[in-house]
């Protein structure tokens, strides 16, 4: 008898390691073990004859070919993903039963995606748009799904209008026209007409839908779940990702640029960083609630387009999820997983929100037609770490041999096998909510109130915050051709702010509300990304260089950067190396032909001696642009001359000093805060 452990008794990590195939070295075969003698030549009658029927070799090859690519997503087909663990800090046996989170001393392994929403698979990745979060945690009890967004509320109230929002957000159907963007009429209209989505518009409109990368934005559950514990008691549940880096932005200007410079920007940053062992950190945090208080607020807390604001209902942080191993195979895994939010384990349940209730048809409903039928749960990284044992068969894609004639319950044959499990010994048991009423198409008079907490949003918002989302309505209804839909979005927004929607409907010439502003004068200083963590540790710095830099002081300020965790990388006119005054080598990384200010976090301006026009003509430029994206600025020695040539030396965030070791502290401090938005742009 063979001593290899069964499939679904291995470690995830040992799972996958069965699957993957490294081809080096090794003689080629076709599918079916065939030794292969020649490659790259069809069979032929003749050497300019026409190719054979007969030649299966080619006909495999191709046929594969044809069928490479499966149906993408949707909405969220731009998306990459790593692979990492989860540790919970306490036992949360108070309020679920949940296993994964019971143990301090485990780890779970997970699985995570992140992704746009709006752009096809080849689009850029630093558009304005909301970002999936979604992470498949790999259980002793099964998989769960937590499948989330960037952004805590959504578009719309009920599941019914998904197709709508989504067919309004999508490029226009008559010329495919915009990829990836919402700055058009058919959203504009929709949002107009659907004025339940003013909460999440403030959101897409905000800082938060630009992020600077994925390891700084966080995730959230977006709709309200059940905890249960073994006692059968219930907790209502908003679940949080908390980036330990903070929570950082990028500004518009600069995001549109790097969808061209690097279309490629946000995984190519998760990637590196995983690879750097700077691995990405997130804490899982719960805001809870018992159903005895479910009726207390001022909003409903089922709407999926209201937060909980964590003033009133504070995180309990209780985990952190390590992002530690990239994916081996982009296809094979980023593209076959297959997220659901009803992949859940005994502790965890939903609740009656309309857009959950839905979601819950919706994901299954779209993996069989993208992964070809109902047996995704067995391709390799969608396979639970647990045992999974029923009377499902066959279907496309099966990978199971299953043995014996029994395939259906009840028999007598396999002794009633496979059996349900009772509560008691881990079987899944669904919360016994009572519902009463009678069938109805209709919306609770609870979720109608649709600007409250889009006005509470903006009264959160910091000044520069607030003139960021100011410019983002300026700039999409400047993109709608129709006049009429302009003026509804600008009439909508009134009733959020009358600042803002006089501002906008000035700026795109728009006719000004009238009325007074909103009375909503509360605010949550959570959802301001001005009190988030500031950490300097994984911003790349772009040290600009040429031949005749101080070696000594330079390398000090290098060393200091590298200590806390910041990555400078050398830029210059060509690659190669440069030398310092004290024949000190610096390894150059980037000329100013393929690197550029925007695709760094600062900029530390060193020089050298006897540069030419070029190079002192593409820093100025590289310099001008980091200044007016608000970005920390470095200068030592001959690289002072640029500040004082732009007379910005004395501005906020710009650092230089003669004191090397004060210069780096500074430095450090000023990278650490991220922009600089007291800067006047001059």
């Amino acid at each position: 008898m063979s001593d290899k452990k069964n499939v679904n008794e291995q470690s995830k990590d040992e799972q996958l390691e069965q699957y993957r195939s490294d081809d080096t070295g090794k003689q080629m075969t076709t599918n079916q073990g065939l030794k292969v003698s020649e490659d790259e030549f069809s069979l032929k009658a003749g050497d300019r004859g026409p190719t054979l029927m007969e030649d299966f070799q080619f006909r495999e090859k191709m046929t594969h070919f044809d069928h490479e690519r499966i149906p993408e997503r949707i909405v969220h087909a731009r998306g990459y993903a790593a692979h990492g663990e989860f540790e919970v800090y306490e036992s949360m046996k108070e309020f679920t039963k949940a296993g994964f989170l019971q143990d301090p001393s485990k780890k779970t392994p997970v699985f995570v995606r992140f992704s746009t929403v709006a752009g096809s698979k080849g689009s850029a990745e630093t558009v304005r748009d909301a970002r999936g979060f979604a992470t498949k945690f790999y259980t002793e009890e099964g998989n769960y799904d937590l499948v989330g967004n960037n952004i805590p509320v959504f578009f719309i109230q009920d599941a019914m209008k998904f197709p709508d929002l989504v067919h309004a957000l999508k490029p226009e159907p008559h010329n495919e026209i915009p990829q990836a963007a919402s700055a058009h009429d058919t959203f504009w209209d929709f949002v107009a007409n659907n004025q339940e989505s003013a909460h999440m518009v403030m959101w897409a409109m905000s800082d938060r839908a630009i992020p600077r990368s994925f390891r700084m934005m966080e995730g959230f559950g977006v709709h309200t779940f059940r905890f249960v514990n073994e006692q059968g008691k219930a907790h209502f549940v908003k679940f949080h990702w908390k980036p330990v880096l903070g929570t950082h932005s990028l500004v518009w200007d600069e995001a549109q640029k790097i969808n061209g410079k690097d279309p490629d920007f946000h995984r190519r940053d998760l990637f590196d960083s995983i690879e750097n062992g700077d691995y990405p950190e997130y804490e899982l945090g719960v805001q809870l609630l018992s159903e005895e208080d479910e009726h207390k607020f001022d909003f409903d807390i089922l709407d999926p387009t209201k937060v909980w604001p964590e003033e009133d209902i504070p995180v309990k942080i209780v985990g952190k999820m390590t992002l530690n191993r990239n994916v081996d195979n982009v296809f094979a895994e980023t593209e076959q997983v297959a997220f659901h939010p009803g992949h859940v384990v005994p502790g965890i349940d939903f609740s009656n929100d309309p857009l959950l209730q839905g979601r819950l048809f919706s994901y299954t409903d779209t993996q069989l037609i993208r992964l070809g039928g109902p047996n995704f749960h067995e391709l390799p990284i969608n396979r639970p770490v647990c045992p999974f044992h029923n009377n499902q068969r066959d279907g496309y894609g099966r990978q199971t041999i299953n043995k014996g004639p029994v395939s259906y319950h009840k028999n007598s044959i396999a002794q009633n096998t496979p059996a349900p499990v009772p509560e008691e010994q881990g079987g899944y048991v669904h919360y016994q909510e009572k519902v009463e009423g009678r069938k109805v198409r209709t919306r609770s008079e609870s979720f109608k109130d649709h600007f409250s907490q889009a006005r509470l949003f903006w009264n959160s918002m910091s000044k520069p915050e607030q003139e960021h989302i100011k410019e983002a309505f300026t700039f999409e209804l400047g993109k709608v051709e129709r006049k009429a839909i302009q003026e509804q979005v600008v009439q909508m927004f009134a009733n959020v702010s009358m600042e803002l929607a006089k501002e906008v409907a000035d700026a795109i010439g728009a006719t000004m509300p009238a009325g007074e502003d909103s009375k909503v004068t509360k605010s949550s200083p959570a959802l301001s990304q001005e009190n988030t963590a500031k950490k300097p540790a994984t911003r790349k710095v772009g040290v600009i260089i040429a031949d005749g830099f101080n070696g000594p002081e330079v390398k000090t300020v290098l060393e200091a950067l590298k200590a806390e965790g910041i990555q400078p990388e050398a830029i210059s006119d060509k690659l190669g190396k440069r030398k310092g005054t004290d024949g000190t080598e610096i390894e150059i990384d980037h000329t100013f032909l393929t690197a550029d200010s925007v695709l760094f976090d600062a900029l530390y301006a060193v020089g050298g001696e006897d540069l030419s026009k070029k190079f002192v003509k593409n820093t100025a430029y590289f310099i001008n642009e980091a200044f007016t994206h608000f970005k920390p600025i470095g200068a030592t020695h001959d690289g002072l001359k640029w500040l004082e040539v732009n007379g910005i030396q004395d501005s906020a965030g710009v650092v230089h000093s003669e004191d090397m070791s004060q210069f780096a502290s500074e430095f450090v401090q000023a990278v650490a805060a991220h922009r600089h938005w007291e800067r006047e742009i001059v």
